[in-house]
């Protein structure tokens, strides 16, 4: 279910009859046609099992079933909007950055820890990211939101990317990630994280980062 952009802070998605989608809930900004909004109790389309999964990460941003025929605008709190189109890989993203995605893709969660070790671990206690994250994989398209805009980074053997973990939005791909330190731990005492801490992503994929150090 394709988006169209708007501007950076709205987009619209058709809505067609025998296909769903799911939108976080206040999202929709208006609408046409003959459109439904359900609240999501089944934690979309992973069912049961993906929302109790998600409950436990402490990902379980509301959402809501957007059903029918027509048009629907969607934007929130002002946020900057970037599209992600999916062709069978999965993409890993924080819920509340789930503006809208295509009810065809599959949903679940994934523990940061096991990409990266402990030094995952630690990368949720530091940024406050959290230790687990949404995954959504198939064929259709996200909307993420972010602070100040979104550039997309490509990532490819041998030309791993550093990205700020505040600055993080989403990645895609064969991709793993890990913690870095660019100071000893001794430097580090009495300062914030700031660049003291990297995000090293490395394999295939790409990595999107907003244009900011804060969260949502």
């Amino acid at each position: 279910m394709p988006f169209r952009e708007i501007n950076s802070k709205m987009v619209e998605a058709t809505v067609l009859p025998g296909q769903k989608m799911f939108s976080q809930r206040g999202a929709m900004l208006a609408y046409r046609g003959e459109v439904s909004f359900t609240p999501n109790i089944q934690g979309g389309q992973g069912g049961v099992m993906s929302m109790i999964g998600r409950r436990m990460a402490n990902e379980a941003t509301p959402l809501m079933t957007v059903e029918g025929s027509g048009t629907v605008m969607f934007g929130h709190g002002g946020h900057h909007i970037q599209v992600i189109n999916l062709a069978g890989d999965t993409l890993y993203v924080e819920a509340d950055r789930l503006l809208a995605f295509d009810g065809a893709l599959q949903q679940g969660t994934m523990f940061m820890g096991s990409q990266g070790g402990v030094m995952g671990m630690v990368r949720g206690q530091v940024t406050g990211q959290g230790l687990f994250t949404t995954t959504l994989k198939g064929h259709g398209a996200v909307a993420v939101m972010a602070h100040g805009g979104v550039i997309e980074l490509p990532i490819a053997p041998g030309r791993d990317v550093h990205v700020d973990p505040q600055a993080y939005v989403a990645h895609h791909g064969d991709v793993r990630n890990k913690l870095s330190t660019a100071l000893g731990w001794r430097d580090m005492v009495g300062r914030g994280s700031g660049e003291a801490f990297q995000l090293e992503l490395s394999g295939n994929g790409a990595v999107y980062v907003q244009a900011s150090e804060e969260k949502l």
